[in-house]
């Protein structure tokens, strides 16, 4: 079998039920949620009241296994977490070179609070969200140089990808949304449509391109069935895109994404080349951000009517051409229906449907 390391942000419950180790990875270091969900001021790194908001959460814990290793009280403690995660991936790489594994590195950076090591301070001449970034790109590059130092650059697949789109509204501590609408927490593209960049020399040539939709939660049933693994008797959501991995880009293994958000809110669905977003509210980026770590507000918007992109004309979700294609509303909207039975929609005031599965919870 394949030995398994996680090093990085966890966020699927700090409970030691829910931690890596009790999930199939054989170790684990790392914050168990983000970063930014300490008692501590994102801005100053000085401890805000008690008695409300954040000023009630916990220390940030640092876990190793299933202990609490350290708690980090500043932000010079997240300073070193970049750096840190980098270096157990390399040595855990090392240690376990003749043998298959699975890495999974969530870095915690660019999340706010920035932290970024004294190595590159200053280093990128574009603030700290580019120190960040350069930091990043050195931990990637160290991991890949582990794999080609260790013999394993040709026949390990190597991911490097994201989990949503940037928090605009603290400005130059965010990303960039490259002309794509709107951010992070938001169902329009900006806050969805994220990089996926793949090396896998022993199937993929360098240069490839490939426009097919597809989504993070179809990295595990395609990793699993690459390596030969067994999959949940549970329904997954995900699907198998290795044909697509493999060169075959006349497959469509997937047509559809749902874009849920919130509770259980069904806020859009893709179809192939084209999006109808239905009516929701959201919070939108298009006002003055913040700064430096302070976040800008953000305003409540709503959209009262159903609207309809071309993906491949529009990706910017600009133009609303709904009322020139009825029949792709039609098409999509039998999605929304199978959808909306299948697993509800508090837009509509349906909480369930028929395939929820609950949550893991325990009881205090």
């Amino acid at each position: 079998g394949y030995t398994t390391a996680c090093f990085g942000k966890w966020h699927l419950g700090w409970q030691k039920e829910f931690l890596p180790l009790q999930h199939g990875f054989d170790e684990y270091v790392g914050l168990p949620y983000s970063n930014d969900m300490w008692p501590n001021s994102n801005v100053t790194g000085e401890r805000l009241p008690e008695g409300k908001g954040r000023g009630n959460y916990p220390e940030l814990p640092l876990i190793v296994g299933n202990e609490i290793s350290e708690r980090i009280t500043s932000l010079k403690d997240q300073d070193k977490l970049t750096t840190l995660y980098t270096e157990k991936a390399v040595d855990f790489i090392n240690r376990n070179a003749k043998n298959p594994f699975f890495l999974y590195v969530p870095h915690t950076m660019g999340h706010i609070p920035l932290g970024v090591s004294d190595k590159f301070r200053g280093m990128s001449e574009k603030g700290m969200y580019g120190d960040v970034m350069m930091e990043i790109d050195w931990s990637l590059g160290e991991i890949a140089a582990a794999l080609e130092e260790n013999g394993l650059k040709d026949n390990t697949i190597l991911i490097f990808t994201t989990d949503n789109g940037p928090w605009l509204n603290f400005g130059n501590h965010a990303g960039s949304a490259g002309g794509l609408r709107e951010g992070k927490t938001t169902t329009w593209e900006g806050g969805q449509r994220v990089p996926f960049i793949i090396r896998w020399p022993e199937s993929i040539p360098p240069g490839t391109v490939c426009n097919k939709l597809a989504s993070a939660i179809d990295l595990l049933p395609t990793l699993a069935a690459i390596s030969g693994g067994s999959l949940s008797e549970n329904k997954i959501d995900g699907v198998d895109i290795g044909s697509l991995l493999k060169g075959d880009f006349n497959a469509e293994p997937r047509n559809t994404i749902l874009y849920y958000l919130g509770e259980n809110n069904l806020n859009a669905v893709r179809k192939g080349n084209w999006k109808l977003v239905l009516p929701h509210t959201y919070r939108s980026y298009n006002t003055e951000p913040g700064n430096d770590g302070h976040g800008g507000r953000r305003i409540r918007t709503v959209v009262e009517e159903p609207e309809l992109y071309n993906m491949m004309r529009d990706p910017g979700e600009q133009y609303n051409v709904i009322e020139y294609h009825p029949e792709k509303v039609s098409e999509i909207m039998a999605e929304v229906e199978k959808a909306r039975n299948e697993l509800g929609d508090l837009n509509i005031g349906q909480e369930k449907g028929s395939e929820n599965r609950e949550i893991g919870k325990l009881k205090n």
